[in-house]
């Protein structure tokens, strides 16, 4: 499905028009709890199941589950299901963590180690055809030592390990019987240990959690979390003008929208999750290195992120975000220099014809570019790219579609990709660009690779020393600019509405998925209403 790209003037229209509706106003009762017990969240997307070992809430914080650790607002971890922070043995090869007593899961059952070795069990098994296993590859067993203690074994060093213990841990009885996941009950009836329980689940409408009152932490004051589901940015904003909502996430351009509406305000948090053009290698035109560096240095990364974004980002160009500075290697940039990007095509034999566009061999400088159509960033990301590339001979064919579309796609197309995690360089980018991931759906799907790439993340991954570690990512990001695979744009910074109800939060930085999860609402539980 091809769609007409909209240009910024038209953006800027529509928000105006939302602005000039945004008074004061009436708070939501659809619900009809007590003021501030509830909270109503427009959300951009749903979830496809709410399963963790098929991905839910990945980074922690799932307001269903717990894991043995989460994360706090520094991004340093704590226990949560574990008595304390795992230890280690010296060669970093195996963990050890004690567990809380006297918790149970939202079925009355209780936890203890047995459910913590069938989740991370699952995990390997490829019975249970999880979604996650590549991403535990380092675990090699994991095992009970008593009732309240599991050991981690470990195939090498894996100096992130602990930031993988925030997956929430399931009943061994849910896994009793080994078979597929999406077939699993756990992925629309959840049974967790986490603060919240879910009540009701209208697939493509809303889903509604509960208080548990019998969470390990206390009962949450916030007894009612209504999630609705709205795709359209400007629907969103509407609707939380009109006071159906009492937060939502929203682009930067609609967010300030608000700033003037009494009782609401808006919120930015830095984040790490970047939008990048993935490019296959094996195409006749992106698979060329030459390509690849060229647009990297045609595109206006600033550009984009003041006319689109509202200047509410910064300029990316690996993996690595700015809320890690000790791993970013200052000079792994490219500059934004159009007559440099020629000279490289030109170099390399691609000719400008008649038309404008290049061509070597016979092969036009031409590739189509997918991404999420609904996605107003991805949208204007892809245009303004497209724009770029032309300026310097290559012309890019954009296409809005479906995930299902794009799926069978990826490795002969290029994508509007997007993800990112503030908690380690490893966890992003060793699956986004290391070799052994080559079309691995969302993870390096345009296969590439780099020895000394490749080299470099495993260092970084291996060694737990610090200093080290830092070296191994600044190598890495000079080899990957050196040769890039993709095209980084940005990374974005969330912004959000919220009414002035309730005291407990805490600014934190985001990763990509900030639904339920991160944002405003990471701490959710430990709000309070104003009274």
């Amino acid at each position: 499905m091809r769609q007409r790209p909209v240009p910024l003037p038209a953006v800027l229209l529509l928000a105006a028009s939302v602005a000039a509706g945004c008074t004061t106003p009436t708070t939501p009762t659809a619900d009809g709890g007590p003021a501030g017990t509830s909270i109503t969240i427009g959300d951009g997307s749903e979830p496809d199941t709410l399963n963790p070992l098929l991905g839910f809430g990945e980074d922690g914080v799932s307001k269903l589950y717990d894991g043995l650790v989460e994360h706090n607002a520094d991004r340093s971890l704590r226990p949560a299901l574990a008595s304390g922070l795992p230890t280690a043995t010296p060669d970093g090869r195996s963990w050890t963590v004690g567990l809380r007593t006297g918790v149970k899961f939202s079925d009355g059952t209780d936890f203890d180690a047995q459910d913590v070795v069938a989740t991370y069990r699952a995990l390997r098994d490829p019975a249970y055809a999880s979604s996650l296993t590549s991403d535990y590859a380092m675990i090699s067993d994991v095992v009970a030592l008593d009732a309240n203690t599991v050991r981690f074994d470990l195939s090498h060093p894996y100096a992130p390990f602990p930031h993988k213990l925030v997956l929430g841990i399931v009943p061994s009885e849910k896994l009793a019987q080994p078979g597929p996941l999406e077939a699993n009950p756990l992925n629309t009836e959840p049974v967790g240990t986490g603060p919240y329980r879910l009540a009701e689940w209208r697939r493509g409408e809303r889903l509604v959690l509960e208080a548990n009152p019998d969470y390990f932490g206390g009962a949450p004051a916030v007894t009612k979390v209504t999630v609705v589901f709205a795709t359209d940015d400007n629907t969103r904003a509407q609707r939380m003008s009109g006071g159906e909502f009492d937060a939502t996430v929203l682009p930067p351009t609609l967010a300030a929208t608000f700033a003037d509406t009494d009782d609401v305000t808006v919120i930015t948090h830095h984040s790490a999750d970047y939008r990048t053009i993935a490019l296959p290698t094996h195409h006749p035109v992106t698979g060329d290195a030459a390509v690849r560096l060229a647009l990297n240095h045609a595109v206006n990364r600033q550009g984009m992120i003041d006319a689109y974004l509202g200047g509410k980002g910064v300029p990316a160009y690996t993996p690595i975000p700015p809320v890690l500075p000790e791993f970013v290697e200052p000079a792994a940039t490219f500059s934004y220099d159009r007559e440099q990007a020629e000279r490289i095509l030109d170099q390399a034999g691609w000719v400008k014809g008649a038309d404008g566009v290049r061509a070597r061999d016979g092969v036009p400088a031409r590739f189509t570019l997918m991404y999420a159509a609904g996605d107003a960033v991805r949208k204007d990301l892809a245009t303004a790219f497209a724009s770029d590339a032309r300026a310097v001979g290559i012309e890019v064919s954009l296409e809005g579609l479906g995930w299902e579309a794009i799926d069978p796609r990826l490795g002969q197309d290029a994508v509007v990709l997007a993800g990112g995690r503030p908690f380690d360089p490893d966890l992003t980018a060793y699956p986004l660009l290391h070799s052994s991931y080559a079309a691995n759906g969302y993870n390096n799907p345009g296969s590439y690779a780099n020895p000394e790439v490749d080299a470099a993340l495993d260092a970084g991954r291996h060694t737990t020393d610090p200093g080290q570690r830092a070296v191994a990512y600044k190598q890495f990001q000079r080899a990957y600019t050196a040769d890039p695979g993709m095209v980084f744009l940005a990374f974005l910074d969330h912004t959000y509405v919220l009414r002035d109800r309730w005291q407990g939060y805490q600014e934190v930085v985001d990763p990509h998925t900030h639904g339920l999860t991160w944002g405003p609402w990471w701490n959710l539980p430990s709000w309070t209403p104003i009274s």
